[in-house]
């Protein structure tokens, strides 16, 4: 029986997980992309040589040059949908997911979660490495049955219908996706929305049926610390070295880079310039947070650092036919909790500190938040989307948290 078989086979009825049908965008629906990124209405110059301003019209010109003219987007059509992809419904949505099995005896269930402005793209580069170890130079002992399912109103799981889901009620979902495919215990990882997801997954089911987690966007700043930075105020006395820079990267963040989650949080419906413009799709997307933005912008002038113009493309195109830049952004209206404040997590805990992330985790900071740090790595490069930039830092800090599960 294969793996889709397999899956297929474990439900019936309104638990149903059923096999994802082949993606395949019309020749007509790439023409009109094309068209519109032509017809774009340029701005002038912003009237300063940096980005203070925000994305910078060369850098867009040039995204869009290439986007119109040289950009494939039948390579990321065709690299999906050899991935094995599924649906099933959970509290009343649908729910678009990823499942590989590893061939691998004993292998650890994970299910990893993305966040904005990703996608399930995010994480494709590290399914092989994650399910299939020793062809990556790592041990069988390390290989993760994986799960990788998109928030409700992102990629191919539909927006929500009804109010209500913020992250606490993504993570209960995920638990009804986990034990439908027949993991009754297992581990999670996210970053983003999704180290929000994570979390709360870790309050909800802690040891019984979440066994532990992984964060590259971890929730560790004393509350004193946040308020202070959310004020942009002078940082609490005694703070060390790796600490202050922190607390720099946090103010610099909530002064001068949050608009875009602000708009989103207070009116995602207004936003219907990201539906009708593929460029202003774009810009919004790559105005996420300023350390993204100049990772990713070298790439559409010849120097790709951990993204290349393809795989920016890729996500924002999935953007675009997918029609979900709304429904994505209301994920911000109904959220009521804090991005980086410490939640209260009791499992065994790992954490990648990268330092171009919205703001560097101390390791002081992550062993107070997390009482049960297992594992700790602050990297030299890297920044917001660690899955997708630095794939092989994340799949070896993915292993590392996880051996202590494994062990017990």
């Amino acid at each position: 029986m294969t793996q889709v078989e397999q899956v297929a086979a474990t439900t019936t009825g309104t638990d149903a997980v059923r096999t994802f049908p082949q993606w395949n965008v019309s020749e007509a629906e790439l023409a009109e992309l094309r068209g519109r990124i032509n017809a774009t209405v340029w701005p002038t110059a912003e009237l300063v040589t940096d980005q203070r301003q925000g994305v910078q019209l060369a850098t867009m010109q040039a995204l869009a040059r290439y986007w119109a003219t040289d950009y494939d987007w039948r390579k990321c059509e065709a690299k999906l949908n050899a991935l094995p992809q599924f649906l099933t419904e959970v509290d009343g949505t649908d729910i678009h997911l990823i499942h590989v099995r590893s061939k691998h005896e004993n292998a650890l269930p994970l299910i990893i979660t993305h966040g904005w402005p990703g996608s399930y793209i995010e994480q494709t580069k590290v399914i092989d490495p994650l399910t299939n170890p020793t062809a990556h130079g790592a041990s069988a002992s390390d290989a993760f049955h994986l799960v990788i399912p998109s928030i409700p109103g992102y990629g191919h799981s539909p927006g929500p219908t009804t109010l209500g889901w913020d992250p606490v009620r993504v993570a209960k979902a995920w638990i009804v996706l986990m034990k439908r495919l027949g993991y009754v215990q297992f581990v999670a990882q996210g970053g983003d929305w999704g180290a929000a997801v994570t979390q709360q997954l870790a309050l909800l089911a802690p040891n019984t049926t979440v066994l532990a987690i992984h964060s590259n966007m971890p929730g560790t700043v004393p509350g004193d610390v946040l308020a202070k930075a959310i004020a942009n105020a002078p940082p609490p006395a005694g703070l060390s070295g790796d600490e202050l820079h922190a607390y720099g990267q946090l103010a610099d963040f909530y002064t001068r880079h949050l608009g875009y989650a602000v708009e989103m949080s207070n009116r995602p419906q207004t936003l219907y310039g990201l539906m009708d413009s593929p460029i202003g799709l774009a810009a919004w997307i790559l105005d996420h947070d300023k350390d993204s933005y100049e990772l990713i912008a070298p790439a559409f002038f010849g120097h790709p650092g951990g993204l290349s113009r393809d795989d920016v493309l890729d996500n924002i195109t999935m953007y675009w036919f997918t029609r979900t830049a709304i429904t994505s952004a209301r994920l911000y209206w109904e959220n009521k909790l804090g991005f980086f404040n410490v939640q209260g997590v009791t499992v065994p805990t790992g954490v990648s500190a990268n330092p171009y992330e919205i703001y560097c985790a101390p390791r002081s900071w992550a062993e107070k938040a997390y009482p049960k740090l297992v594992y700790y790595k602050k990297h030299d490069i890297g920044g917001h989307f660690m899955a997708w930039e630095q794939p092989q830092f994340f799949c070896e800090d993915v292993r590392a948290s996880f051996k202590t599960v494994r062990q017990a």
